[in-house]
């Protein structure tokens, strides 16, 4: 089914822009469900009204799509201005072909909310992987996220996202709270985001779960949309090492340093802070550089942030979990309720997951439950150190480090087991790895000779 609608979404990339065309595929997908879900559908503007025959119907096909996607906004507030009304304007065979093949998939009989849920979460995976590092501002990785909600766990409460993209984060909370026998309303979500395309997404991704929630379009700088919020969670995955972002020297959430005007990480983690609630928890995706940069006053904020005994968990992950961008990627989570102050726990997983092809790699199942388990014991207070992959430091130990939070200072190596292994076997091994290693340098160089071509040109 996933691939017959993928190919469906092939019919319009000739004649709209590769940015654009998910917009109508998931437009078109909406349109066809929503009626069997828990909206208003107008009469007219069904999909059996929209796909008629043009024998059936008066006016093109786009313009009956653009009158039934406005009908459905204006009979359903919590819509309003999230539907694309962008239809009239496209090639109409291309569009009657894409309707076609959309109306003909048969969804079995499974509920239009759960089918069409996973259709959205398939399509935005594939969107991401095609539009590549334009993609990566609304996708994240699904194994990233569903680390992030094992670790903080949001049975109830206020779930908050600053940067939402397309909402995946809100989708794996609510999965969370069902798969522990919890109830939809058990949490409520907030969300903010500054690309109007990509909230569009959010608020239909968000209808399609039959998640109520407050999201906002709104640059998180320059407006901060929920001002009194106190979360209980926070999920986030900023845009890494953002350099044009709108900075306010005395903005009061820079309780810990003013960040620097070009890099906007510390000031993504301080706005992320500033929004939890007494006994909030909240965890956060970051460029590698986060963890130990000193340039323009961000060690000063992160020995702050220490200090003030925040940090609760820094994650090493490992490379080529984000098709979109090659900068190495880490986790960090905050507590204002930590179980064991003044410690932090730090877990390198850099040599875990598994690659689905050449050039992309998943955390597995059982790779989240280690690290999320790791924390659960820690926070518990039942943590044994693991040499090689987690150690709990305490304050002095991070002081001795100068406050770098890099998981490798900490975690120790580990022995290497070469038991009765050849010497023959011994060398091929270690010469594989050394040509792996070689492999992704000179891919690394290429994407960064590649990048700076593009800024020169």
């Amino acid at each position: 089914m996933d691939e017959v609608l993928w190919k469906a979404a092939a019919k319009l990339r000739g004649s709209v822009d590769a940015a654009q065309y998910k917009d109508f595929v998931l437009g078109l997908v909406f349109l066809k469900y929503v009626s069997d879900g828990a909206f208003l559908i107008p009469d007219g503007a069904r999909w059996t009204d929209v796909a008629a025959k043009p024998g059936n119907r008066e006016g093109s096909l786009g313009e009956r799509i653009d009158s039934a996607m406005g009908a459905v906004m204006r009979a359903n507030p919590s819509l309003d201005g999230v539907l694309p009304q962008i239809f009239a304007g496209v090639d109409q065979r291309r569009l009657g072909e894409l309707v076609d093949l959309i109306g003909e998939v048969e969804f079995g009989e499974r509920s239009a909310r759960d089918v069409l849920g996973e259709v959205y979460e398939y399509f935005l995976e594939k969107f991401a992987r095609a539009e590549g590092k334009r993609g990566g501002e609304f996708y994240t990785p699904s194994s990233v996220v569903k680390l992030l909600v094992e670790i903080l766990e949001p049975f109830k409460g206020r779930v908050y996202d600053p940067c939402c993209g397309s909402g995946g984060m809100f989708v794996q909370a609510e999965k969370f709270v069902l798969s522990h026998r919890g109830r939809l309303d058990d949490i409520a979500v907030y969300g903010q985001e500054a690309n109007e395309r990509t909230w569009r997404l959010a608020k239909m991704n968000l209808a399609v779960h039959e998640i109520a929630g407050d999201i906002r379009y709104a640059d998180t700088f320059f407006a901060d949309a929920h001002p009194g919020l106190a979360a209980d969670h926070i999920l986030a995955n900023p845009p890494f090492n953002m350099s044009d972002w709108y900075r306010d020297p005395g903005d009061p959430r820079w309780r810990y340093g003013v960040p620097p005007a070009g890099n906007a990480n510390f000031a993504w983690m301080q706005h992320v802070v500033s929004k939890l609630g007494p006994r909030g928890r909240a965890g956060v995706v970051m460029a590698n550089g986060s963890m130990s940069s000193r340039h323009s006053g961000e060690g000063e904020i992160r020995a702050a942030m220490v200090e003030a005994d925040l940090v609760s968990c820094v994650v090493a992950l490992p490379d080529r979990l984000f098709r979109t961008t090659p900068i190495p990627a880490c986790l960090w989570f905050f507590d204002r309720s930590k179980n064991t102050p003044g410690r932090v726990l730090f877990v390198d997983a850099r040599d875990m997951g598994t690659m689905t092809d050449r050039t992309e790699r998943i955390l597995t199942g059982d790779d989240i439950a280690r690290i999320a388990g790791a924390y659960r014991s820690w926070r518990g207070r039942g943590h044994s150190d693991v040499p090689g992959f987690c150690h709990s430091a305490g304050l002095d130990e991070i002081r001795s480090h100068d406050h770098v939070l890099t998981p490798g200072r900490y975690v120790g190596a580990i022995e290497p087991d070469t038991g009765d292994e050849p010497a023959a076997d011994r060398v091929e091994r270690l010469t594989k790895e050394l040509f792996t290693h070689f492999e992704e340098s000179a891919r690394l160089d290429q994407v960064v000779r590649a990048e700076l071509g593009r800024l020169d040109g």
